[in-house]
Parts: structure tokens; sequence; C-alpha cells
């Protein structure tokens, strides 16, 4: 670096140490709600790094994230509105300090869950290989992620598909409130090599060793050489959290370190060592304290968010069905796990965004519901390792970088391994930008009980996805609807999950067209009827016609409604029907208590009250985990006679 490059450097940290220093003082003063996290001491790590990065240059980041998106470019004064929770800040107040982002920017988001940002830098430069134009994602994190499992997930498959990412490991000494030494058994530069990764370690708090050690690094990835991994050793100043004592740090070893290792007085040095003159640096330090004092005035001034915008951002705009599409009766009879595989090949044909990944997938997954589509689409239907967060996180950053990921989940069983990804990056990533990113994304997955598959892959876990704002849930049961579903999910800006039944593949229907679609969020009345309500999904709904064939022949009238849909839920329908009926059975395959069932009965006897004439009755498996044991299975689950029973107990009231 040359004079003016490491003035124009100093220039940045400055900003970022006299940001930092601001926040602190404005959080003890409670202008700044909720945690904050500083960066002070770590300046040169995000300025060095960042150096040779473009504007389309990705970049993740963690909950001490402030001076990554900084260096990067996001404005002072957005950044600290957003801080301050203000309407003007980077993210319309919905962010707050763990959770800066500017997508447009390449800041795809600081982070609040440890290590949680790998997988999704795994999805973002995927994109940009895909994409050819040379751009790569920088992934930051702290030496604390080396421990998760997301981090291992997301170098494995960065490295198997020698993707374009820097993999830069601040080593600040400290995990949380425990010392590094005391969280890993190797050292951290180590765990690269077990990747066949390559790694380097640079002084973390020297601007020019940080620039001049990376750039290379830059060249090489850029080159489509694959990731490298950088553990920059550096120093956190002040505790993991704003008002932590430090009670586990020596103090007077630590007022050494800062003063040693402080990287804007090491820069400082080195400018006048380099003839810069008083006059310029002193200039340089006015303009940065008067932009810092202007970021405050800024965020101070500006209003808060409105109380009536409080529901906004949470779903991007569902694209309209056209309606006058229907399905076509005389399309070829197929089975239903044909019906979805000919729906993600007509996705695959018709969207050159689309793509496939997931376990086994290329092969013809589990099931060899994708046979064949990896030969038809040459580099869009992708093998991943068994990385459940990984394949999340491949979605999800491939999604912020505008592809249309559908990736598999090979039992729904499996959410488990992969929660976090979903519930509090997929879900909550357009609320948390203030609307800055869409997430067109699918998880396709399946479920179904009566196949003595066990307590592990058996489970109806809906109600968990439902729980979730952010999320859309679709559950089908005819092969139409498979198809109109799936096809309208893969077209949905938002992060759907699709959750087939396993039992219900081999059911043959006819296939409903190419331009047929379904509307999400709207259920089916697929039998009218007068005397009860019966309100099911998926392979319950088939359960339910069934019941209600029965039921006929005694003389009750019953209409049946599948959802379709679980999350939004068509409450419209559900509350028009009962008004119609006055009576309600609702029949899941998942168990009774705490579930889908429970919200709508809920839904039943408030806003419908007055068309309550009857308990509400809830059909489904018993509280227990699915058992393996045929006999106990049977006696364990629902079908059409307990949907049949609890009929006849509604219409004796």
């Amino acid at each position: 670096m040359n004079g003016e490059e490491v003035l124009h450097a100093y220039e940045k940290m400055l900003l970022i140490r006299l940001m930092e220093e601001r926040i602190s003082v404005l959080y003890k003063g409670d202008t700044i709600p909720g945690f904050v996290h500083t960066s002070i001491g770590q300046e040169a790590c995000a300025v060095g790094a960042l150096t040779h990065a473009r504007v389309s240059d990705v970049i993740t980041s963690t909950h001490r994230g402030h001076g990554h998106v900084l260096a990067k470019g996001l404005e002072p004064d957005r950044m600290m509105a957003e801080l301050m929770g203000k309407a003007t800040g980077a993210n319309n107040g919905r962010g707050g300090s763990m959770h800066v982002a500017d997508p447009r920017l390449g800041i795809f988001g600081a982070n609040g869950i440890v290590g949680a940002g790998l997988p999704i830098a795994v999805g973002a430069a995927f994109a940009a290989r895909e994409r050819g134009d040379g751009d790569l994602v920088i992934a930051f994190f702290g030496d604390g992620a080396i421990a998760t499992g997301a981090f291992h997930e997301a170098m494995n498959l960065a490295a198997l598909w020698k993707l374009p990412i820097i993999f830069l490991c601040e080593n600040n000494g400290f995990s949380e409130f425990s010392a590094t030494a005391d969280q890993h058994p190797v050292p951290i530069s180590a765990r690269a090599a077990g990747y066949g990764m390559e790694s380097i370690t640079l002084p973390g708090n020297d601007i020019e060793a940080v620039s001049d050690g990376i750039g290379p690094v830059f060249e090489q990835v850029r080159a489509g050489n694959g990731p490298v991994f950088v553990e920059v050793e550096t120093l956190r100043v002040h505790g993991h959290y704003e008002g932590d004592p430090q009670v586990y740090r020596d103090k007077e070893e630590m007022a050494r370190d800062v003063y040693a290792a402080d990287p804007l007085t090491l820069t400082r040095g080195r400018l006048v060592e380099r003839g810069i003159s008083s006059a310029a640096i002193e200039a340089v330090e006015k303009r940065v304290k008067a932009t810092v004092d202007n970021a405050e005035q800024f965020a101070r001034a500006s209003p808060q968010p409105e109380r009536s915008t409080v529901m906004d951002y949470i779903y991007s705009p569902r694209r309209s069905v056209d309606s006058r599409v229907v399905a076509d009766p005389d399309g070829e009879v197929i089975s239903q796990s044909k019906i979805i595989k000919q729906a993600l090949d007509d996705a695959l044909s018709a969207d050159p965004d689309v793509f496939l990944a997931g376990i086994d997938v290329a092969g013809g997954n589990v099931f060899g519901l994708t046979r064949g589509l990896a030969v038809r689409y040459p580099g869009r239907v992708l093998d991943t390792p068994i990385s459940e967060s990984a394949i999340m996180g491949l979605a999800i950053g491939a999604a912020m970088a505008g592809r249309r990921p559908v990736v598999e989940l090979m039992y729904l069983d499996f959410l488990g391994v992969c929660l976090d990804q979903l519930m509090n990056q997929a879900a909550k990533l357009r609320f948390m930008t203030g609307g800055a990113v869409s997430l067109p994304l699918v998880v396709r997955t399946q479920f179904g009980s009566g196949r003595s598959s066990g307590g592990q892959h058996s489970q109806s876990l809906e109600a968990l996805l439902a729980h979730i704002p952010g999320l859309t849930v679709v559950m089908p049961s005819s092969g139409a609807d498979a198809y109109g579903l799936l096809r309208a999910a893969i077209e949905d800006d938002n992060p759907v999950m699709f959750i087939e039944h396993r039992l219900l593949y081999e059911k043959k229907s006819a296939i409903p067209g190419e331009g047929f679609r379904v509307p999400i969020g709207k259920a089916a009345v697929t039998k009218p009827g007068k005397d009860v309500t019966i309100v099911s999904w998926s392979r319950m709904a088939m359960h339910a016609l069934a019941a209600a064939e029965e039921l006929a022949a005694e003389g009750i009238d019953a209409e049946v409604i599948d959802l379709r849909t679980i999350a939004p839920l068509d409450r419209e329908t559900i509350l028009g029907s009962f008004q119609r009926t006055n009576r309600m059975v609702i029949a899941q395959e998942a168990v009774v208590d705490f579930g889908v069932g429970a919200e709508i009965a809920a839904m039943a006897v408030d806003s419908g009250f007055w068309s309550l004439d009857a308990p509400i009755v809830r059909v489904g498996a018993q509280y227990s985990p699915a058992p393996y044991a045929p006999v106990l299975e049977r006696e364990w689950e629902a079908g059409p006679g307990d949907i049949v029973a609890a009929v006849r107990r509604v219409m004796s009231c």
C-alpha cells in the first residue's frame, strides 16, 4: 500500500472506531435499544479484507458486524438510524445492531446466530459462480463459530463445489466469555486442511499486512480456484456485549495488549513514517468526526416507524394466479410422484434461475422422484452432502442473489438439524432487512405415518413451521393440487415449505396441464354439504372424503374442506362453511395436542362463535411418538373411522 492508500484506509478505520465509540456512549445513555456488540480493536480486519472487494461482491457478517458493513460502504447515518430503531435506518428499524444489511451493496446481513451466515454465504457464492462475472463472497465469522455445525457444513460444501468464497475468521481470542484456547483442540487455521482448503494467517491489527496478504487470495478466488480460509489474529477491546464487565479477563494484560496492538495507533504511526503531513492526517480526523456527529444528529432527528407499519415486510406480495386456467380432466393419468416430477421439469424448463439441490436428488432422490432431471438439466440438479443446514443456507443465499432454488429435505423429521436456517434466517430476512430482499425458495420434503417408519421418520410437523411468521406452509393432497401448488410455490417470492405425503405418491390422477396453478393460501371445498364441516389437509383430506361418503349413507351431508395451504390459513373459507353448517370436525395426521387443529378450533369459537351449535371436535394421532409395531401404529394414528365417529358425536349434540 502506498501512503495515500494507507491514509484512505486510516480514514475508514477511524470511521469505524469513532462510530463504535459513539454507539457505546449512546447505548449507555439508553438512546440505542436492544443488544449492541462493538468491534473496537478489529478495524483493520474489516477494512484490510475489503480493500480489494467490489460493490457486487457479497459479505455475510456476525453479531459484531458494524465494522464490516461500514467498510463495505454502508452510509454511517443509515447505520446509526438503524441502531436507534428509526424509520430511516438501513432496514427501516427492523434489524437493529445484530442484523444490519443492505443487499444493494452486497451486504447480506449481520447475524445474531453464531455461524449462521456461513451457509448463506455458500448460497451467495454458488450464485456468483453461476453468473461467471468474477464476483466472490467474504464470509466474516469469529473464532467461536469454528465449533458450530454450520461452519463444518459450509466449509465442506464450498470446498466440494470449489465455490468463490473467502472464509475470514476474526480470531480475537475470546468466544463470548471463554478464551479461544479453551474452546478448540487444534489451531484454528488447521481446520482448513480437513477440507483440502488452503489457509493463511495474518496479523489482524496491521492494515497493510491484512490488505497485502489477502490481495492474492482475492485474485486466486476470483480466478475460480475455490475457497480459501483466512485467519486474522486481532483484539477485542470491549466485552462480548456492551456492558460486559469482562471479569474473565486480566485487566493489566488487556491494557497492555490494547496499547501495543491498537490498529489505529499503528496506522497513524505508519502515516507519519510515510511522510504524510500532520495537516493531512488531522483533516481526515476532523472529517470523520464530523461524519459521526452528523450520523448521530441524523438518527436522532429521524422519525420512529409508524405503528401502522408493524406488519410490513413479513411476506413479499403474492403473484396472482390466473383462475381461468383449470385442470385438464383428460390429462394423462399418472402417479402423484410423476406429477410432482413433471412440475419440477416444467419449472426448470420455464425459468433458468430455477435449480434443484439436495441429498441424492441428481440420482432421483430416495423415492426416485427426480430421476432423469440431472441429465436433462446439466448443472441445475445438484447432489449435496448430508448437510441439511448447508442445503438450506444454499437456498437462502442463492435466493437473495436472484436465483429460485428448490431444495430437498429428505424427511420432514430432519427439520430439527436445520431449523435455524429456516426459522431465524429464511423466515426473517425479508423482515429484518426492511423489505430489501425477497427469498424465492422452496423446500420440498415429505412425511407420513402408516408404514412402520418409527418415531423419527413419521412425524407431521406442520404446526411447528406454521408458527413461524415469514414461512409459507403448503400440503397438497391431490395430484392436480400438487402440480399447481408446486408451480405456484416456485414462482412465489417467499420461502415455501412444500410438504408431500409419501403414501400419496402412487395415487394416480390426471396431470392438470402446464399452465395450471393453485393459489397459495386458498382452501378448496372438495365436497359441498349442509350438516357439518370437516376441515382437513394432506392425506387426511382423502380420509375426510371417504368418511363423508360413509356418513352420506347415514343421511349426514358433510362438507369437506381441503386446506391445501396451512400458512397463510384460509380463514374465510373455513368460517364461511362453518356459518352454513354450524358444526365442525378437524382431522389432522399430526398428534392432536397443540396442533393446527387447535388454531382452527380457537378461530371457530372466537370469530365463528355465533355459528356454534355443537362442540368443535379434533381428530388426530395420540400424543406419543409414532410406534414401530404395525398393530400399535394403527391404534395410534387416526383414519376415516375416527372422522366418522367424531361427526356422529357433533351431530348428536
